[in-house]
């Protein structure tokens, strides 16, 4: 298993969140995060197969935002500054319109300062189960009102709740519910086939 490198030395940790931003606008290739001590790593790219699934989630996701006209869903890509100032990437990320159009031109250009009430962390063979668990109780800290940790190996995904309740769903034989979060919208992960 690969861990993410982190980035150390003084230059790294002082940066104010205007010069992360563009260390990671140069640095496009990489797959970079902070954490709420700004720390700073670097992820390897997803495999192939983790880019296949995403792709998939994002599309349900997507299409279910299209009919709904609720709010705007964020790829793999995105970065968001969330209160506590870590700089996360989800895999999938919805937020509501209000919240999103209430952000001026340049905080859209930027990582947004604001936390998704819905986000989906999809782990890949590489990924460390033990931070990503930690990962998403920072995401449930900093305002997410339902996290998915989707674990493609296991069948599992864990349900993240703003209460702090984890629910966990076995086999995906059944569509994963994201009500109340995103009303009517359940996600189907039967084409998750390792």
């Amino acid at each position: 298993m690969q861990h993410p490198l982190k980035l150390q030395g003084e230059v790294f940790d002082k940066m104010t969140n205007e010069e992360f931003f563009h260390f990671c606008q140069a640095n496009r290739e990489l797959r970079i995060e902070r954490n709420h001590l700004h720390e700073i790593y670097i992820m390897s790219p997803a495999n192939s197969l983790s880019s296949l699934f995403n792709n998939e989630i994002s599309f349900q996701l997507t299409l279910w935002n299209k009919q709904q006209e609720a709010g705007q869903v964020f790829d793999s890509s995105g970065g968001f500054t969330l209160p506590d100032e870590s700089v996360f990437s989800p895999d999938a990320a919805w937020i509501a319109g209000e919240r999103w159009e209430a952000l001026t031109t340049e905080e859209k250009a930027h990582f947004a300062p604001l936390c998704p009430e819905f986000i989906i962390e999809l782990k890949s063979p590489s990924d460390s189960l033990k931070a990503l668990q930690k990962k998403m109780l920072r995401w449930i800290e900093n305002g997410v009102q339902l996290g998915l940790l989707i674990l493609p190996e296991e069948k599992e995904v864990y349900l993240y709740h703003a209460s702090g309740k984890i629910d966990v769903a076995r086999g995906f034989v059944e569509k994963v519910d994201c009500s109340p979060v995103l009303q009517g919208f359940t996600l189907d992960l039967s084409f998750m086939k390792l």
